[in-house]
């Protein structure tokens, strides 16, 4: 069994307007999913992604009014990437940033790669990584041409306290394969990737052992998900992972795709999720976003889940 690269991306945030208007707004990003968290149906879980949310394009959010500030220290996910279709790219949006205030830092060198570092409002760490040889199209607007927009999600970047632990599962258990190892602000990063995926397959290790323990809040990133290729695979890593003694979910069902969860052992929280059936199972492909969404066992109590809802135009 091979992991087919990262299938999606999962965040807090306080603020689902703001993180809205961010976003697709601001990223250019397509809204393909506004849902609920499935396990508090009283708060918005939204999804953004490529026009149909393909997997490797997916960044989702929690939206959770009373987060607390998180404490950005090691045993996290701390820094998520988008993939641009080149340098020209990247100083489009150095550009665009400044004009519209996104707090930034100049273009840099990451693995070989430019790439341009920011943050959203809510304080989560990303950047914008240059690859010319991805297969991926953007989306056009009216202010990002396609020859710009953000095609797709790229590596991960994890700070462990034990570097080791978290390797052998992604090698051994996952199977990842160490491609390289790179030097960034005094530290060494370890460039794990699975198998012909290219930058949205990477994750990128890096030890802290000084750092505090990081805590979860506003603007850190919840979990990491991995694409399998359907539920009969998944089944198969529901098997693996506890034979090999991981404490996991086993399987769920998410509706729009299937899932299992399992921690690392520096507590790192992964998921892996098939490809299918996607979120045009329950909403017109030309009309993903448009109107609040709920799986099928959620659906008999729309009603009062909308009376809890704050309303999100979209």
């Amino acid at each position: 069994m091979e992991l087919n690269g990262i299938h999606h991306v999962s965040s807090i945030i306080a603020n689902a307007k703001v993180n809205l208007a961010f976003y697709r707004n601001i990223l250019g990003l397509n809204l393909v999913k506004k849902t609920v968290n499935q396990d508090s149906p009283d708060l918005y879980h939204l999804f953004y992604g490529d026009q149909q949310g393909s997997p490797g394009t997916e960044l989702t959010f929690f939206e959770i009014p009373t987060s607390e500030e998180k404490v950005a220290g090691t045993n996290r996910i701390s820094t998520v990437s988008l993939v641009v279709p080149s340098d020209e790219a990247l100083r489009f949006w150095q550009e665009r940033f400044t004009r519209f205030q996104v707090n930034h830092q100049d273009i840099e060198v990451i693995d070989g790669k430019r790439a341009l570092p920011f943050q959203d409002p809510e304080g989560h760490e990303l950047s914008l990584i240059s690859a010319s040889n991805s297969e991926r199209t953007g989306i056009e607007t009216r202010e990002i041409p396609a020859e710009h927009a953000i095609i797709g999600l790229g590596p991960a970047t994890l700070t462990v306290r034990y570097l080791e632990a978290s390797a052998l599962v992604l090698t051994d258990v996952l199977g990842f394969t160490k491609v390289s190892s790179y030097q960034k602000s005094g530290s060494e990063y370890t460039v794990f990737e699975t198998a012909n995926a290219g930058l949205d397959g990477q994750v990128h290790l890096t030890q802290n052992k000084q750092l505090p323990l990081a805590k979860e809040g506003k603007g850190s990133v919840h979990h990491l998900a991995f694409r399998v290729t359907d539920a009969e695979e998944l089944k198969k890593w529901v098997e693996l992972l506890e034979k090999e003694g991981f404490q996991t979910s086993g399987f769920v069902d998410r509706y729009y795709f299937q899932s299992l969860y399992f921690r690392e052992p520096n507590g790192i929280l992964y998921e892996l999720a098939t490809d299918g059936p996607g979120f045009a199972i329950d909403e017109n492909s030309d009309k993903l976003g448009k109107k609040l969404s709920l799986p099928p066992f959620l659906e008999q109590q729309r009603k009062e889940i909308e009376a809890r809802l704050k309303p999100l135009r979209t």
